[in-house]
């Protein structure tokens, strides 16, 4: 008997927890079991071909709003091929409601919320029909939905299951370079937020913080990148949480490790411990949600914003800690002119990301049942996302849409940090939020939107922007453009909207210059550069000041240097 488990992912370097603990569950037991994994961008039919070259027997899939209607097209056609192989489902999209889910799709089981258990008594039956060559009811089974001759029976709720018996689910020999790596060292949330999945499962369960570390050392010593914790309010519980980044302030080497937190829950000790962490060890992503009191009251999140701003201001301090903050636009209250003042305020603290989140009704969320309270109309196909409220309408939400894109792009990337100062700092917008919808407007006005434009184009958008609104001096800007697009693409060149081309013996001089006082080696060490303005006091003071300058900018990494001034030939 083989049992092939399928995830498919929303990103290639992205990893399955959840076929992941099935797997490790039931590695004791007398069968096959191969895990396979995929995302949404592979092509559908090729998928079908690797999965049925394996031969299964049983076929099972992780279900999620980002993967389902993939994996509807999947399993439709691998039932026509080969219709003998039986299929079941499990995850979140497939767990709430799941006599509907199973009548609208092929297929003969799902496991119901947490699968380990449910899977495990699942896999000793058929393992028992396959030594036997004879049928058992499956009906007694908790937490598994069976159609059988068109009919859909249940085995009941099963209880949650004790944390550690989860078995940890990766092994030595899997290669998990350059893979995001999900972990989890809790299960439920304290929070009761109504658009959360989480609202639905009361009280938080903990692995014993001893097994936890042993877990993250076998990430550290294999050299995994990023380890995302997919723990629900991670620092819920401050000794567990303070233990856990004290250990990785002294182990965690290169690794980096995400954690979605709470800032207002988020102690003293919390911050002196993090303060020791080295830069990129530890990321924070902070739920804001919404600044208005109102509408978080109305969401079940009653956090002071004030709490936040406090805590992420104090984090900032230390300046090693990155940190992503998180608003969600369409929730229940929340007019267009109350969510441009919530992007203000985030956007006031400065943090490294900002995303601009869009709600979605999830099945089994209390925010679904109360849609038609709020006025709420909302996609019938997943990811369930808001189309409206009484309190936004549809066009704004698109407004938001082309903010979100034109954010994320450049303030999220962290490569255009000098550019959009410049331009935040002019008196011809009156908020950050003004500034990004001018922008998503340009964007939408050249039709950006709807083509692919380069790596380079996208630096080109803010002097075209400042052309056609005549914000800044156009030579400051291109300065400005051109010493940010340095700092991250200098292999590539400059190009030619960015040429100032420099005298050959100024440059000499300038790198003779650098390497008498010691601050280069050798003069291919950098790539000297000219600037029309002081860079250096734009930067730093703010101040426009024009005076031509030159930058040596480092041919190894992202460092650069300020060198003379004036130079003479």
């Amino acid at each position: 008997m083989k049992v092939v488990l399928v995830g498919v992912n929303s990103k290639f370097v992205h990893s399955n927890l959840a076929i992941r603990y099935l797997e490790a569950y039931t590695r004791d037991l007398r069968y096959s079991c191969e895990l396979m994994e995929f995302s949404i961008n592979d092509r559908p039919e090729r998928v079908v071909e690797d999965i049925l070259a394996e031969k299964p027997s049983i076929l099972g899939f992780s279900c999620y709003i980002w993967n389902v209607e993939f994996i509807n097209r999947l399993t439709t056609l691998i039932r026509l091929i080969k219709p003998e192989i039986e299929i079941f489902y499990g995850g979140p999209e497939s767990s709430f409601d799941a006599e509907d889910f199973l009548s609208r799709n092929v297929g003969e089981y799902v496991i119901e919320g947490e699968g380990e258990e449910t899977f495990r008594e699942f896999i000793q039956g058929k393992i028992y029909e396959y030594e036997h060559k004879e049928s058992i009811n499956f009906q007694q089974v908790k937490g598994l939905y069976i159609r059988k001759d068109n009919k859909i029976t249940y085995g009941g709720k099963r209880q949650l299951m004790d944390m550690n018996k989860i078995v940890f689910p990766y092994t030595e020999h899997e290669d998990l370079n350059n893979k995001i790596v999900y972990y989890e060292g809790s299960r439920g949330c304290p929070f009761n937020c109504k658009y959360c999945l989480s609202s639905t499962t009361h009280g938080v369960r903990f692995l014993d913080i001893e097994r936890v570390k042993r877990d993250l050392k076998f990430f550290i010593e294999k050299g995994v990148r990023l380890v995302k914790f997919v723990d629900r309010t991670f620092n819920c519980n401050k000794k567990f949480a303070n233990e856990i980044w004290e250990f990785l302030v002294k182990e965690g080497r290169d690794c980096s490790f995400h954690f979605e937190i709470s800032a207002d829950l988020l102690s003293k000790e919390s911050l002196i411990i993090l303060s020791c962490a080295k830069p990129n060890t530890i990321q924070f992503e902070i739920g804001v949600q919404s600044t208005n009191k109102q509408v978080l009251k109305n969401i079940n999140r009653e956090i002071d914003f004030s709490n936040i701003k406090e805590e992420v201001e104090e984090l900032k301090k230390i300046k090693n800690v990155k940190q992503h903050l998180d608003l969600i636009a369409g929730l229940p209250g929340e007019d267009y002119k109350s969510f441009r003042n919530s992007f203000n305020e985030v956007y006031e603290i400065e943090p490294d990301e900002l995303q601009l989140g869009f709600l979605k009704l999830l099945k089994g969320s209390s925010m679904r049942e109360e849609a038609e309270k709020w006025g709420m109309v909302y996609s019938p196909y997943p990811p369930y996302e808001i189309l409206k409220t009484k309190d936004i309408s549809y066009e704004e939400l698109i407004v938001l849409k082309k903010i979100e894109h034109v954010v994320d792009k450049y303030l999220n990337s962290g490569k255009f940090n000098n550019i959009l100062k410049c331009f935040i700092n002019s008196t011809c917008f009156g908020t950050p939020f003004d500034f990004y919808y001018e922008l998503a407007q340009f964007f939408e006005n050249m039709g950006y939107f709807k083509r692919n434009i380069s790596s380079s184009d996208y630096y080109k958008v803010f002097i075209e922007f400042n052309e056609n609104m005549s914000i800044k001096n156009t030579e400051l800007v291109k300065d400005i453009v051109k010493f940010d697009y340095l700092r991250f693409n200098k292999k590539k060149g400059l190009p030619t909207f960015l040429e100032n081309k420099i005298d050959k013996t100024v440059e000499r001089a300038i790198k003779d210059e650098l390497i008498g006082e010691r601050k280069i080696d050798n003069p291919n060490d950098v790539t000297i550069h000219k600037f029309n303005f002081n860079i250096e006091t734009f930067i730093v003071e703010k101040l426009e000041i024009f005076e031509e300058t030159y930058i040596a900018f480092s041919n190894t990494d992202d460092d650069y240097i300020f060198t003379s001034k004036n130079k003479k030939k």
